[in-house]
């Protein structure tokens, strides 16, 4: 009899752990990003994800990423997806309600109605970002927020560049007062952070060439730089400079901004959209038989007093043997957390401290001797007038490995049913600078 009552026990909470899943909905899938948060799987979400969307390339090349993660020989997944791609995808999408979670990463347009409709209907939200691209709309993000807060529902967005080890250490060193002292004020010409990134049009992922929708190259629907990439530059400054401290709106004060284009012959957009015409919404951007996109940006602010610089640029095609590459400053009272990607760094994010007056060694090594506990493996090499750190391969998962972190983190928010107060209240502070910052710089034309 006790050994029926231990099975019995053993199946209902089988049973209880599968109707405790997480269910996911992905709506209206137009970005790779909405197939990576499922490269990996996870015991809280249920392998079955339900996906609204209208019949169209886009969904085609989800559904082909998800089946190429189902079917790869190392660790595979094991998703069941089950669609719904005819014209009133939406409709039906609200109608049914099939899960909790609506994962959002597509045609960004789009994107601040979905999130408000999605919350308005009950359901939790995982977004990609940006949440919102046009100044007028950020109302509508505000709403959303708010209507979360009265709901008890979570909107939370994709911030994978936290989870870049360079960026995490530079974190962590930079509380560090013994080696890094405090952030100085800095100033226009020499701001206190810096944040830089150069990607590309052409490139690969999960070792295919990556087809993009030709929407991504429109910026009323994909978003200019200053309001797209920028989104994660911007969380960096807030998440290294004050680390879970709520930034309120009035505690960052736009300096600067502006933008201009990155140009692309019809050849380029014919290697990475497949197509051999440019759509009719593209004719605005066009000039020669080339395709003008302003996807290149640079902001100025203060953030809570201190001087910081955001800046994102858009190349078609990376060198050979490069790739997106990331720079990054951090100037302290006793040193300058540095992140380099050039040559010299094999093209690899390399970390340097470089020192100045007050700088301790001892109290560096004493750090570096705790941190290698949390980090293991990673040392440091005295390169003469600054320091390296130097990061083992087993600490260097690539860009897409991160949509797992996130996922995890937005599991543990929903098993609480809670995001941190100040996770919430910077990400409306970040939006409602990157959208500033592009309404200011609309303003003044640059090409």
């Amino acid at each position: 009899m006790k050994r029926i009552t231990v099975l019995f026990s053993l199946l209902f909470v089988t049973a209880c752990s599968k109707m405790d899943q997480i269910r996911w909905i992905t709506l209206d899938p137009g970005h790779f990003h909405a197939a990576l948060v499922q490269k990996t799987m996870y015991p809280e979400i249920n392998p079955e994800v339900h996906v609204y969307a209208p019949k169209s390339a886009d969904l085609n090349l989800h559904l082909e990423r998800i089946e190429n993660f189902n079917q790869r020989k190392d660790q595979p997944t094991a998703w069941k997806t089950i669609v719904y791609d005819q014209n009133d995808f939406y409709q039906k999408f609200l109608e049914e309600k099939p899960g909790s979670v609506v994962v959002l990463s597509g045609n960004n347009k789009k994107k601040t109605k979905y999130i408000l409709d999605a919350i308005e209907n009950g359901f939790h939200v995982l977004a990609d970002k940006p949440m919102v691209i046009h100044p007028q709309e950020f109302d509508n993000l505000e709403t959303a927020f708010r209507r979360a807060a009265e709901k008890k529902l979570l909107i939370y967005d994709i911030m994978t560049e936290r989870s870049e080890i360079t960026t995490l250490l530079q974190k962590e060193l930079a509380q560090r007062e013994g080696v890094f002292g405090s952030l100085i004020e800095g100033s226009l010409e020499k701001p206190a952070i810096v944040k830089s990134s150069i990607h590309h049009y052409s490139k690969e992922v999960s070792g295919t060439p990556l087809i993009r929708p030709a929407w991504f190259f429109d910026t009323l629907q994909q978003g200019e730089g200053l309001v797209d990439v920028s989104a994660h530059l911007v969380d960096l400054t807030f998440w290294e400079c004050f680390p879970e401290q709520a930034i309120q709106r009035e505690e960052v004060v736009l300096q600067t901004a502006q933008r201009w284009t990155t140009a692309l012959s019809s050849i380029d957009f014919e290697k990475v959209t497949g197509l051999t015409t440019y759509p009719e919404y593209l004719n605005p951007y066009i000039q020669n038989d080339s395709l003008f996109v302003y996807a290149n940006g640079a902001m100025h602010y203060t953030l809570k007093g201190h001087h910081a610089k955001v800046e994102v640029m858009w190349n078609f095609k990376a060198p050979e043997g490069t790739g997106d590459t990331h720079y990054s400053i951090m100037r302290g009272t006793k040193a300058d957390l540095e992140i380099l990607q050039t040559a010299q760094e094999n093209f690899t994010p390399t970390l340097y401290i470089n020192p100045k007056e007050g700088f301790d060694a001892f109290e560096f090594e004493n750090t570096m001797g705790e941190l290698a506990k949390k980090y293991p493996g990673i040392l440091f090499k005295n390169r003469g007038d600054r320091w390296e750190i130097v990061i083992p391969n087993s600490l260097r998962e690539g860009h897409e490995a991160h949509f797992g972190a996130v996922t995890r983190r937005f599991i543990e928010f929903y098993k609480e049913q809670k995001i941190p107060d100040w996770e919430r209240t910077n990400m409306l502070t970040k939006y409602h600078l990157t959208t500033s910052a592009l309404a200011q710089a609309q303003k003044t034309k640059y090409r």
